[in-house]
């Protein structure tokens, strides 16, 4: 199925890489020891999103479909489907990851590292 010369493959791979260069964006612009905490969580949050939404797409691809009309249609809109099921796990708490990084982030942001202040 083809819709104005875009495959479901093709919309798939858009999808991705869009998603991708976001997070990439957001978490590259971040300085760890000038964001603010709730930037600094929230960049931690889009992660966990992230990690969460490729986990559910690889648990997704081991699931045989029966209809192959019906595959063509999800690859175009499983993507957001995918997307809201993985924002709906981060907003009810998720499995941890964005907390746990978000603690490493504030970790090592501090002004110098134990390593730095004992070697002087």
């Amino acid at each position: 199925m083809t819709i104005n010369g875009i495959s479901g493959t093709d919309y798939t791979n858009i999808i991705n890489q869009t998603a991708t260069s976001g997070l990439e964006s957001t978490l590259g612009t971040i300085d760890s020891s000038k964001a603010t905490d709730d930037e600094m969580l929230k960049a931690c949050k889009e992660f966990e999103q992230y990690m969460i939404e490729q986990v559910y797409k690889a648990m997704e691809k081991t699931v045989i479909k029966a209809d192959e009309e019906e595959n063509e249609y999800e690859n175009y809109f499983g993507d957001m489907k995918v997307q809201q099921y993985a924002k709906s796990v981060v907003d009810q708490g998720g499995i941890g990851l964005a907390q746990q990084l978000y603690e490493a982030m504030k970790r090592n942001s501090g002004p110098t590292s134990l390593i730095e202040t004992t070697t002087e």
